[in-house]
Parts: C-alpha cells; structure tokens; sequence
C-alpha cells in the first residue's frame, strides 16, 4: 500500500453538494454524501480547510499575501466559550491555499502484490486470526493480551473483543503470538484442481466479417516508383492473424487457438480442422443456448498441429452482411472459460446491429438491453478467468464505451486499430500474462471512516478478477465528520489490505498488508509529504469511472479539484515534466467532460429518447471511450529517481 499523504488528514469533506442541498443543510436538516453517508451538521461545521503550506526563510515581504478566492464565503463571527484552535506553529500564512481536493488517497500495485515469485520469505506456516466481527486478520499493529486460559485480541478496527481459548492455540490452529512484520502470506492447504499448465491456455480470434470491413485504405509502397495498393480492413485483418499464428508456432507451438467469425450469423471454426458451427436466427438472441454451446465445445488441438488448416479458413473469410458482435463474443467466451487465463481478442469496425448485445435499441426487440448485457458477460468472463481484449478501427463509431466494458472488467486491453497497426496490437494482447485469477481486494480502516465514491463502510470489498502486470488501483478515505475530533485525539490509525487470489497453478493465497498512519492534530499538511503520482492516478481513474458511469458534473468537479491542488504544488516544487504530464491528462478529461455536457445538453432539448440515456452510452465517442478507458488504467512509474503517473497504453 502507498498512501498520497504522509498523514491522514481528518476534517476533510466533500465540495459536491448542490446548492439546494447547501441552504437546506444551513439550516440544520440532513445532507446526503455522494457514498450514501447522511448527516444533520451545517455546511459550515466541518469547514475543509486543509492548507498547502512550507516554511519561509526570514525575509522582508516583498508582496502582499495573496487575495482569498472570492467564491469562498467568510464564517460570521459568533461568541463561543471556546478559544479558536490554535494554528500549527512554524507556517505562516502566506503562501496558504485552500485545497478542495481530498488527499486521503491510498494505491494498492495490485499487480505486483500478487506476483509472489520473490516473495517466500514473508509466507506463514500459521493460519491467519480473524476478528469475529468484520473479519480483520491479526498482525502486527495488534495488542493481544495472554490471560490465564485464554487470549485475548480487541480488534483495532471494529473494537470487537475476540477471545480465544488457550487450547485452540497449543492445536496450531492460530499462532502463539501476533505475526511479525507488516506483510504476510497464507497459503490455503486446500486447492480446486491440479496444475494447470500454461500450454493449455486458449486464445480466440472472434473477427468481423461484416460488410463494412470491405473498406480499402490506402497503404504506402514503400518506394516511389511503385503505385500506392490499397487494402480492406478484412485484408489487414487476415494477413495480421497470420503473422500471429506463425509467431505462435515459433514461441508457443503448443498454445491452442480457435477462430470465430461473425456478420449476420456467428460461425465457429475452432481450430479449422472440423466443421464449422453456424449460429442464425433465433440462437443469436438465446442467451443461455450460446453460453452451453460454447462451453461445451471440444478442445482445439495446439498450433503446431493446426495451423495449416487454420491458416486456409482465414484465407477464405469473405466480407459481407451485419453485424452480431454480442452473440459472438459470448459464445467466444465460454469457449475461452474452459481453462482459466484464456484470452478472447475481438476485432471488429462497426456497431452490433443484430442479435445479443445490439446497440441500436430505440430500433431494436432485443429483450436484453445492451449495457446489461456486456455488463453480465464482463463479469461472466472475469469469473472464470477469461482475459478479454477490445480492438475497433478508427474512423467508425463502434459504441466502445458499452462494448469496451468487456476489456475493462477483465483486465484486456482496448485500443482503435488501422490496418497497420493491428497485427502489433493483437500480438501485444496474447502477450499479455495473467498473474492470478479470482483477485478481491479488502481494505479495512477503522470505524468511523468510509470510503467516499466506494462505500459508506470501513470496510472496503473490490472484486478484481484477472489481473496482469502493471494493474493499480486506488481508493480515497474519510472520517466520517462527528468523528474528526476523537480521530484528533489518536496519534496513529491502522489501515489493512487483505488481498485473496488464485496463482497459475490455482493455489489460493491471502497476502495482508498491515500499516499504521499518524494523524494530523490540525487540518494542515505539508506540500513535501503529498505523493503527486499517487493523487494523479487516483484523480485519472476516478474521473474516468464517473464519466463512463454518466457523472460527468462530478468528474468535471474533480477535475477542478485536482488541477487547484496540482498548481499549488507545482508552485512549491516546480517539476516542468510531471506538470506536462499531469497537465496534458487533465486537459484531455476536461474536453472530453465538456464535450459530454455540450452534447446531452443538445440532446435534452431534441431528442427525449437521446436524453434518458446516460452521457456514457449516448454521446462517448470511440476516440473519446478509448482515452477514458485508458485513463481508468493510469498507473505511476518509477523513473530516474521518482515516480510519475502514466497511461496504460
């Protein structure tokens, strides 16, 4: 775990209640928080007043302090028995700027975390003691106190007083002590199956053959005497699949792969050598017809024995009708969930338009809607394992933000190919390893805080699936606002992640990380203890959540957010190329939310079918989706001595 802050800060609150929410909560009656949490204080309660600040060498001003932001309303002065708390000693109050921001953030390298390669010397023998009541696991940060017969444990996180008898203790069950260090192993006795080797693995090339893959670009000769050729995106599909296929016959000659085709009816392949299945009709609308003909479908043969034939039918695909993109991924993908940590690489120029998962539903009988139905296949794939990658050529409009959601949930790649680019991109998706399958993530805090955008609870439940390296994933924290002055009072808070998953060889593992945070005894913080690679993926990866989810005034308020506490940073700790960096992603989010808001504006007053949409599905362009999905991946990285946020590319 790598906190943004170095303490935690606890009067933080949220900036995103409406203005009528705002009067209403003046005058005493309850306010709702964006994660649910109600209250009955005034706005002005628990004033956020967090405050970037450093020390000044003595010196003559020079300037006067800086004018207090005008939309900032001054408190009236009240009589109070109470003396005003007093200001941290040492800061001054130029150079103070108010931060809107929360920099309570926490990031979980989740894809290093369970790569448990280098990481045996932290395994336990033991297995882990778990609190009866929110089930927090003992380590270090615990006080376990040895009474005649019995020990016990009251749990730092709920305050549950766990008591165990000594008994159960000489039996091995639970250690003897609290385990030492920060960071723990288990490893589950108990396993699914056997080993799975990594040959076994399946990958699907689920390709469109629709009529408007006919179209040509032109493609550069290389030498100028010669007349530019030009070639159909189907062409450039082909002869990628091709070149991927010999690769995999050199590196991997024992990797099996199908081949899936789709237009106006789904045709399975599989491996060339049988005949072929072909879905129409009313199979391409039956759910649960698809999902049992895909999973029952007989196991390829390795490359090294089918290439040939597999070779020769997609030599032969032709380009011609519509476009069943919905029914052919599912069946692509229970095919693939016959053995964990198969791939499903779908490459397609258009929108669904016929069957499952069609996108046109003002047009359409469908009796699935499309979002609910990617949404279940996502989680369907994720489940059993499956790595789904999302490939569309520019220039056309695809709806890749309802079917990008397929990539997203599983931990594939989504990207807008040409015909130059797409063999690199389809061989940079099979070369993408899962590390573990099954991956939740638990974080815990103590009660009283919750975890803003996420959920009400100290207790935090991620269900991340597949996981690759390079996956990060950040959180944001709170105390709840009539807990900020006992939370004052502590000197330290313990945070804990509980990160269950499976490896490759499908052993079940739980790795607890355990950490303790001072408290900040005011609301001030310094600008040298912010991690600016941490805050800046966190506001990337939010935003992008909230605009796919069609909060676009709330990612546009985060926004704003963010770059008032990147500007006061940037002016205390000048770095030209993180302020690039930071400033070339905030700039992108900014448009794309403006955009959004431009265009369901447009909408509401034209179209009231357009309007009752969410702006994710109604007004995302591909180009738009593509940059979004890509900024829900942003991960920092480590370079020449310190860290900067980057998009997953």
């Amino acid at each position: 775990m790598e906190f943004a802050c170095s303490h935690v800060v606890c009067n933080w609150r949220s900036e995103s209640l409406t203005e009528d929410e705002a009067k209403i909560s003046n005058q005493g009656s309850a306010s709702t928080l964006p994660c649910g949490l109600s209250r009955a204080h005034s706005v002005s309660d628990h004033p956020y007043d967090n405050r970037v600040a450093f020390v000044q060498k003595p010196a003559p001003s020079t300037a006067p302090p800086p004018i207090p932001p005008r939309n900032i309303q001054r408190r009236e002065t009240v009589c109070s028995p109470l003396p005003p708390p007093v200001p941290p000693r040492g800061l001054e109050n130029n150079g103070e700027t108010r931060l809107k921001a929360n920099v309570n953030v926490v990031s979980l390298k989740v894809g290093s975390l369970v790569d448990i390669g280098k990481a045996s010397a932290i395994q336990s023998s033991q297995k882990p003691v778990r609190c009866g009541k929110c089930n927090a696991i003992m380590s270090s940060a615990s006080s376990p106190q040895t009474q005649q017969k019995t020990i016990v444990w009251s749990c730092e996180f709920c305050g549950k007083e766990n008591v165990y008898p000594q008994t159960t203790l000489k039996g091995g069950r639970f250690p003897l002590r609290n385990p030492p260090g920060r960071d723990i192993l288990y490893f589950d006795d108990d396993e699914d199956t056997d080993y799975e080797n990594l040959d076994d693995m399946l990958i699907v090339l689920c390709v469109d053959i629709s009529g408007s893959m006919s179209v040509t670009s032109e493609i550069s000769p290389g030498n100028s005497t010669r007349s530019p050729t030009y070639v159909s995106r189907l062409q450039g599909v082909q002869e990628a699949l091709q070149m991927v296929l010999s690769s995999l016959q050199k590196t991997s000659p024992h990797r099996r792969v199908a081949l899936v085709t789709f237009n106006n009816e789904v045709t399975v392949y599989g491996d060339g050598t049988k005949v072929p299945l072909t879905l129409r009709d009313w199979a391409l609308v039956d759910y649960d017809y698809l999902k049992k003909e895909g999973e029952n479908y007989s196991t390829p043969h390795c490359i090294a024995e089918t290439i040939q034939p597999l070779t020769q039918k997609i030599k032969e695909l032709r380009e011609h009708g519509a476009t069943a993109l919905g029914p052919a991924a599912l069946i692509s993908v229970a095919m693939a969930a016959q053995f964990t940590g198969s791939k499903v690489i779908i490459c397609t120029d258009g929108q669904a338009n016929i069957g499952l998962g069609q996108l046109d539903q003002e047009f359409s009988h469908c009796p699935t809607p499309s979002p609910y139905f990617y949404n279940q296949l996502a989680h369907y794939a994720a489940e059993k394992g499956v790595i789904v990658s999302v490939m569309t050529f520019e220039g056309e409009d695809c709806r890749l933000a309802e079917v990008g959601r397929l990539a997203d949930q599983t931990g594939g790649r989504i990207n807008i190919v040409n015909i130059g680019t797409v063999a690199t991109e389809i061989q940079s998706a099979i070369a993408d390893n899962v590390l573990a399958t099954s991956v939740m993530a638990t974080l815990m805090a103590p009660d009283g805080m919750y975890f803003p955008y996420e959920e009400d609870n100290h207790r935090l439940v991620r269900e991340i699936g597949n996981v690759t390296d390079g996956v990060e994933i950040t959180f944001q924290f709170a105390v709840r606002p009539e807990k900020v002055e006992s939370f004052q009072q502590r000197d330290r808070v313990p945070f804990q992640l509980q990160l269950n998953f499976k490896t490759r060889d499908l052993q079940k593992v739980t790795r607890v990380i355990t950490q303790q945070k001072r408290v900040t005894t005011s609301s001030w913080v310094w600008a040298g203890s912010l991690n600016m690679s941490v805050l800046g993926v966190h506001c990337a990866q939010l935003c992008a959540r909230l605009t796919m989810e069609g909060r676009v005034q709330e990612a546009q308020r985060q926004l704003r957010a963010q770059q008032d506490l990147l500007k006061d940073i940037s002016q205390q700790k000048p770095s030209p190329k993180e302020e690039s960096i930071y400033g070339n992603w905030i700039s992108t989010m900014s448009m794309i939310c403006e955009d959004l808001t431009t265009v369901n504006q447009n909408a509401t007053e034209t179209d009231t079918k357009a309007a009752s949409r969410t702006p994710s599905t109604a007004s995302l362009s591909d180009a738009a989706a593509n940059v979004v999905y890509q900024m829900k991946r942003a991960k920092s990285v480590t370079g020449k001595g310190r860290r900067v946020a980057m998009l997953d590319n």
